[in-house]
């Protein structure tokens, strides 16, 4: 779905994942800088958008999610995953209720999918799922933001920010007073800095929460039942999941950052075996070119690693 926002001056569109929106406005250390201030705004209108109404939404997706939501408070902003029943990640959900709809944002097309499975599970809870894509549209504002959140239908309150349910047919008009637009590119650098993953770029069909450190954002360890549960417990429990994500600092001489799959190796030995792989890279206004990667969880935490012919250094985000 186009946005809008495309006709901004500057606008040049983002390709694959993202496609839809912009990628950036001209000036992505500008743009990423005015987001670390507090000012401006990222439109993230191609991401698919959900309501659940009905008395039983709440205790119904408490059920079925990674986390607790059975007494979510109104207005307050969680996340949770899908599981498969090995306990593989299928979906991340980006949720806030009102008081009478839960509000989720999800990864652009993903939405069909998960609500298909949604639908499969209603059985006798008064519930309803609804694609709510074409009518409301996600736009987020950094923290520090003053701008008005008014003629939203929801808002997320997020430490780095706010994410707004926005009437889709209203978008230009209403964030037209938000200040100067940011692209998905400088939404990504802070996203990377900010050591968040993001599903279909940190993960892959393997993927377990423990892997990406979702255990301290979208798993409640001490909640019920639920799909996949039974694998969060024992890989919790055993302290080891195979693999494991990692920030990384790039060699700034390079004019080309490593892609997504890049392969990863130690500085002393590139032509070994793989270690893993970038997942997500770009450039910082601060700290300049950095990645994430998924390693495998015995890599010496201190070793020099490769990021394709990079070198780059590693920060903890997820321990051995």
């Amino acid at each position: 779905m186009k946005s809008p926002l495309l006709s901004l001056p500057g606008a040049v569109p983002a390709e694959g994942t993202d496609e839809g929106v912009a990628a950036h406005y001209g000036d992505i250390f500008r743009e990423q800088r005015n987001l670390a201030r507090g000012t401006g705004f990222v439109d993230l209108s191609h991401r698919g958008v959900l309501t659940v109404t009905g008395d039983d939404r709440l205790s119904w997706l408490h059920l079925l999610l990674t986390q607790h939501v059975s007494a979510l408070a109104p207005q307050q902003a969680t996340e949770a995953l899908v599981l498969s029943p090995n306990g593989h990640v299928e979906h991340a959900l980006y949720l806030v209720d009102d008081g009478a709809t839960t509000w989720v944002h999800v990864e652009p097309g993903t939405q069909q999918a998960l609500i298909a499975y949604l639908e499969s599970m209603k059985f006798f809870y008064r519930v309803e799922v609804a694609d709510a894509t074409a009518g409301y549209a996600v736009v987020h504002l950094p923290a520090g933001s003053t701008a008005s959140t008014e003629g939203a239908a929801a808002v997320r309150e997020l430490p780095w920010g706010r994410d707004l349910f926005l009437p889709r047919a209203d978008l230009a008009a209403l964030t037209a007073g938000y200040g100067p637009a940011a692209g998905v590119w400088a939404y990504e650098a802070l996203r990377i800095e900010g050591h968040r993953p993001r599903l279909g770029f940190e993960t892959d069909h393997r993927t377990i929460p423990h892997e990406v450190d979702w255990l301290s954002t979208a798993v409640h360890l001490n909640k019920g039942c639920y799909r996949g549960q039974e694998t969060v417990a024992r890989v919790h429990n055993l302290g080891r999941p195979p693999r494991r994500l990692v920030f990384l600092h790039l060699d700034g001489t390079e004019e080309v950052l490593p892609p997504h799959g890049t392969e990863v190796h130690l500085a002393s030995d590139p032509q070994g075996r793989s270690l893993g792989i970038v997942t997500s890279s770009a450039r910082h206004h601060e700290l300049g070119p950095i990645a994430l990667a998924v390693v495998k969880r015995n890599v010496p935490v201190d070793a020099p690693l490769l990021a394709g012919t990079v070198a780059a250094g590693q920060e903890v985000v997820v321990p051995q």
